[in-house]
């Protein structure tokens, strides 16, 4: 449920953080990190998508990834002795992704209701 307001902060966070006067790296991976969270949410097999194509365990996978990437990139790309709001947001927003994709539930869950006393099946 959160991939779309994050991914419009990862997108904005150039700006919302201060870093965009650093450029490159620093600025295009966040960026390409929250269009492509976007769009995958848009397509992702779940409940506030437009489309079923993407299963859900497949986003969350992905969702670790991009995760990763943001968590490395300021080290990888050579951004991390550009100040702290430069790397810091990068390094906490890929923290995030890779719990989110970790300890979220890969299914949907079966809200029938338990008739006649037998337990609903799971």
């Amino acid at each position: 449920m959160l991939d779309y307001p994050l991914g419009l902060v990862l997108i904005l966070a150039p700006w919302i953080f201060g870093f965009s006067d650093v450029g490159g790296a620093a600025v295009v991976i966040p960026i390409v990190v929250g269009a492509l969270m976007i769009g995958q949410s848009l397509i992702t097999d779940w409940e506030l998508s437009i489309a079923d194509v993407v299963p859900l365990p497949m986003h969350l996978m992905m969702d670790v990834l991009a995760g990763v990437v943001l968590a490395v990139s300021p080290f990888v790309f050579g951004f991390s002795d550009e100040g702290t709001n430069a790397w810091l947001p990068h390094v906490v927003a890929g923290l995030g992704l890779i719990g989110a994709g970790m300890l979220t539930e890969r299914s949907r869950r079966d809200h029938r209701v338990a008739t006649a006393g037998r337990p609903a099946h799971r």
